[in-house]
């Protein structure tokens, strides 16, 4: 299965993405939509902790507007959040 690992804080700045902060999943929590092929987007999860970036899940999604985040995936999102938490804490 897919493991949630650091990802390099430059490279997200620098590309500029749409990173919107997703408060309600906590603090340092955002979700970041890049495009993929024209009609598709990959939006990531990450999390920063200290000064670590941890991608907590990806997965696709048709569209940006009007299509919420699935329940199985934010939840998902929820568990790894928790798991990384312990881990740093």
């Amino acid at each position: 299965g897919h493991h949630a690992g650091r990802a390099d804080d430059r490279k997200l700045r620098a590309e500029g993405h749409l990173a919107k902060p997703m408060k309600h999943l906590g603090s340092g929590v955002m979700e970041i939509a890049l495009p993929y092929r024209s009609d598709a987007y990959r939006v990531v999860y990450a999390v920063q902790i200290g000064d670590a970036i941890w991608v907590v899940h990806a997965f696709q999604k048709k569209s940006t507007k009007g299509i919420a985040t699935p329940r199985k995936e934010i939840d998902l999102v929820k568990t790894r959040l928790k798991q990384i938490r312990e881990m740093e804490s």
